[in-house]
């Protein structure tokens, strides 16, 4: 994929510009290195200026973040370049259903913060599968937990995050594909591997901002150049490109030709591409996962101050999920209006000399919109803002994923291993995350059937419900025990993962070429798959839980719904592991020693760069521990703000009904 296959048509006689050539000029430029400045600026003043030095300052931030950065870095690292590349991708083949699959979240940032989070900040965990260890005790399901996060964040979010931020740079800057992961991999990975979290949900928030302002900028410009939002309405059912034809083969209209439910959200349950008992059940149980009992979402909530500040925040990410409908989708189709032929285009030939793929050229929608309509600077923003989303994005995997590795996995090989190896271990992981992570670029790229937000959606379809099951019933439901989450989970992997590989084998297929895979196993929507997948876990989890023994109460105290409340000592079933954490504490003790004076400059450089300088307080009393524990595990919250924010999450939620009402 080089520069030259994005020519833009010829407007004039004379020959166009290429795409990238068009950046080339002093406003683009200057705007995009300011931009890079300014994050790099904000990622060092976080990390000299909050806590780093430690586990929980590196991985939660210290604890105390307010409310507005929370729920922008919810945002930021929920939308990647992926979103911008995929649902305007998504929009421009087939209308405005894909947005659902963001209105959908706003439902469930309410569950995150009002039912989810209050449990995990009782249970005073860092991370997802530290929680299922001390609610269901052993080793085996957090170990395994931790493993499929890992391959979940590198088959979905990581590589297909790379590569539409990819597909942008090759498209506007006319780089090579590689060089250009390279570049920003490089400066994403400097800042997270320093700063810590604090430095990521700092610079979320700034490019945040920069996001929104830039597609708010965009869609201006998109919609004026249509007429309207009535014009734009007639024109998308219009956009039907002229060449559909190839040698003897003529394409069949609907490949081609606007769906006639493009302006619905819910659309036919047998016939439809996203069909609405789909919509609503199986994304909901999709969406359950990522949303509620994922490392990268969750780990943002518990970073902060306190339970008012959780829920106000995720009552911003809601509103903002409200967004993507107008700046992500509603562009893409407009794209397909001003640039038909290229965008629609269904002859592979066709296909091929606009965006090198065969299968279609939907996904370069956004891209195409931002490099032709935007005028110089504004446009450099608009490059600023996808490497943005998705840099922000990558920072947060990055950091959620490295905090699973040493939290979850590494302590389970070194029992006795210090703070600071394990310091030194999550950053290092990081690296080997970023050299898999390109590997898989290439298959992303021959495997993009055209419709990249649909593999992701639908991997997550196959090997996420299981998930969700285990974690809804491990709160809801106290009866449910080790083996039966064990073996809800395993058997319900077996299940997702053969049908994966299945439909991986034989191809997703395209409109002109329909993949030749069973009926019986790809006929099933992924979204129907969610909910019947979902339903065999809950099966299987309650089936072996009742015929073995159940967990005594008070192992449960504050890990389930029922027990949220009691006041009594719980005695955690992972209690030995504990005792191995403080004889690692004690040997921390002695390995802090070397003297300020005899370190080398490389060596203070060193440990300025990992947050390792920062000089220990004096070692805490029993009573603080307490103290500080006690603290680290309060929900309290004042009435005031609690009405405050309860008033606004029941506002959030009719919103999301009227929203999904008047579009349905």
């Amino acid at each position: 994929m080089d520069g030259s296959t994005w020519s833009p048509p010829a407007t004039t006689t004379a020959e166009p510009l290429k795409a990238h050539e068009r950046i080339r000029n002093a406003a683009d430029i200057s705007v995009i290195v300011i931009y890079f400045v300014v994050v790099m600026a904000v990622g060092l003043w976080a990390m000299f200026s909050t806590n780093r030095g430690t586990v929980g300052g590196f991985f939660l931030a210290g604890r105390n973040m307010v409310w507005w950065p929370i729920g922008a870095s919810l945002f930021a690292s929920n939308i990647g370049s992926g979103h911008f590349v995929g649902l305007a991708g998504t929009g421009a083949a087939a209308g405005i259903a894909t947005g659902g699959f963001e209105w959908n979240a706003l439902v469930l940032v309410i569950v995150l913060g009002w039912v989810f989070v209050p449990i995990y900040i009782k249970a005073g965990v860092v991370t997802m599968p530290e929680y299922l260890r001390k609610r269901f005790g052993g080793q085996r399901i957090q170990v395994y937990l931790s493993v499929l996060s890992l391959v979940l964040y590198i088959f979905t979010k990581i590589s297909a995050d790379i590569f539409s931020g990819a597909i942008f740079i090759n498209l506007a800057l006319g780089l090579d594909l590689y060089l250009a992961i390279f570049i920003l991999l490089a400066i994403t990975a400097l800042y997270t591997i320093t700063g810590g979290l604090a430095a990521v949900i700092y610079t979320d928030t700034l490019q945040t901002v920069i996001m929104l302002l830039g597609s708010f900028i965009l869609t201006g410009f998109a919609f004026h150049k249509v007429g309207g939002y009535g014009a734009f309405v007639t024109k998308y059912m219009n956009a039907i490109p002229t060449v559909t034809s190839y040698g003897n083969t003529t394409i069949k209209e609907e490949c081609y030709i606007p769906r006639a439910d493009s302006f619905h959200i819910f659309r036919d349950p047998l016939k439809g591409d996203l069909p609405w008992p789909g919509l609503i059940f199986g994304l909901t149980i999709i969406s359950l996962w990522y949303w509620c009992t994922d490392q990268v979402i969750v780990q943002r909530c518990l970073s902060a101050k306190n339970m008012s500040h959780v829920k106000a925040g995720c009552i911003m990410c809601g509103y903002m999920k409200l967004l993507p409908m107008f700046l992500m989708v509603m562009p893409g189709m407009i794209s397909r209006i001003l640039f038909t032929e290229k965008v629609a285009c269904t002859v592979p030939s066709e296909c091929e000399k606009y965006c090198g793929t065969k299968v279609g050229c939907t996904n370069i929608a956004y891209p195409t919109l931002v490099v032709e309509l935007m005028p110089n600077g504004l446009r450099g923003l608009m490059l600023s803002v996808m490497l943005a989303s998705l840099m922000s994005s990558l920072t947060s995997i990055f950091n959620s994923a490295s905090t699973l590795f040493t939290m979850d996995i590494y302590t389970k090989i070194r029992k006795k291993a210090s703070e600071k190896e394990l310091m030194i271990a999550g950053r290092l992981f990081m690296l080997v995350l970023i050299g898999v992570s390109i590997a898989w670029v290439p298959i992303v790229q021959s495997a993009q059937g055209g419709q990249l937000f649909d593999y992701i959606q639908s991997i997550t379809s196959y090997l996420g419900p299981p998930i969700a099951a285990v974690f809804l019933l491990a709160i809801f439901c106290k009866r449910v025990n080790e083996p039966g989450a064990f073996w809800g989970l395993i058997i319900g992997f077996l299940i997702g993962v053969s049908r994966m590989i299945t439909e991986f084998a034989y191809g997703t297929g395209s409109c002109m070429e329909p993949s030749n895979c069973p009926t019986i196993i790809c006929g099933v929507h992924y979204l129907y798959f969610a909910i019947i997948l979902f339903v065999i876990t809950i099966i299987v989890i309650l089936a072996v839980s009742l015929f073995t023994k159940p967990i005594a109460d008070v192992h449960l105290y504050r890990l389930c719904w029922s027990l949220r409340n009691s006041k009594e000592e719980r005695i955690d079933l992972d209690a030995e592991d504990e005792d191995i954490q403080d004889a690692r504490e004690d040997a921390l003790e002695i390995d802090t020693e070397a003297s300020e004076e005899k370190k080398g400059c490389f060596r203070r450089a060193y440990d300025l760069f990992c947050g390792l300088d920062q000089q220990k307080g004096p070692k805490m009393t029993k009573e603080e521990e307490a103290a500080m524990k006690l603290k680290m595990t309060d929900t309290s919250e004042n009435r005031l703000w609690r009405m405050v924010v309860n008033i606004n999450g029941i506002i959030l939620l009719a919103v999301a009904v009227f929203c999904h009402a008047y579009f349905a």
